[in-house]
């Protein structure tokens, strides 16, 4: 389920149970209330053990905007208790929770029941293969890689935009207010981020790391990368330092046209 994007998926073997959910789900989003999604999750499961031992995997996108990142822990204690602590017998469970903000991350990292793992985006390959199932004319893919840094939301969005990145750009910078960010810094702090933008790991430096935290708030950056040892890592790990992505060693901008949105805003108040 994606609560903030109002998608709900139910496949369940016992009709009564899916149709419940997907009743109560209609209403919740219809009322503009998709945390109610995200906790009834619990009552979803237990009633579909309580009606049959099943195999059950539940994956949540970005639910912890919807219920709250204050909540973010106490949400996924839950989910671990009803694999650890269930109510009712289960053959299999796999419960995978993910968010792309680094506010949750800190919130749920501070418990050693957590354990946390980073998913950087696409490796070089398996970006190219949905490369080239994107229709119509576009720009090479040397240049769109360059642009994205292997992120598929932002080549969704660049398609949306008309392969135009300084629409893709604005938008980001509007969104997310960055001018008025940039202008509620001291003359310091800007020069700080005039230096993160051609790289990023100046950020890590003691009198720095109070900018570097509202950056990640924004959802900006990628602070605190780990090391690149495939153990650590979902799938590839990024690359150990590529600044034309404004990869660092250990900060990262979420994409190229996060770090061009930030470059933007800082122009305009030079």
């Amino acid at each position: 389920m994606h609560p903030l994007d109002r998608l709900v998926y139910a496949e369940v073997s016992v009709p009564s149970v899916k149709e419940a959910f997907l009743e109560l789900a209609q209403k919740a989003l219809a009322e503009d209330a998709p945390g109610r999604i995200a906790w009834a999750l619990f009552d979803f499961v237990r009633d579909l053990l309580k009606a049959r031992k099943s195999k059950v995997a539940v994956v949540a996108d970005d639910v912890f905007q919807a219920i709250g990142l204050d909540r973010a822990a106490a949400y996924v204690k839950g989910l671990l208790n009803m694999i650890e602590h269930p109510l009712y017998s289960y053959e299999n469970i796999v419960v995978p929770v993910a968010a792309s903000e680094g506010r949750s991350r800190g919130e749920i990292g501070k418990h050693l029941w957590a354990e946390i793992l980073p998913m950087w985006n696409m490796p070089r390959k398996g970006f190219e293969e949905l490369y080239e199932q994107v229709p119509g004319p576009k720009p090479g893919v040397e240049e769109v890689w360059r642009l994205t840094g292997g992120n598929p939301r932002v080549l969704a969005q660049l398609y949306k935009a008309g392969w135009r990145p300084e629409k893709v750009v604005e938008t980001l910078a509007e969104k997310k207010r960055l001018t008025l960010f940039a202008g509620s810094l001291s003359g310091e702090e800007r020069e700080w981020l005039r230096q993160a933008v051609e790289d990023p790991d100046t950020l890590f430096a003691r009198e720095r790391i109070p900018l570097m935290e509202k950056l990640a708030e924004y959802n900006l950056i990628v602070d605190s990368v780990p090391r690149r040892e495939s153990w650590l890592w979902i799938d590839r790990p990024p690359p150990e330092k590529d600044l034309e992505l404004g990869v660092g060693r250990r900060v990262a901008w979420q994409t190229p046209l996060h770090r061009e949105a930030v470059k933007k805003a800082l122009e305009e108040l030079a």
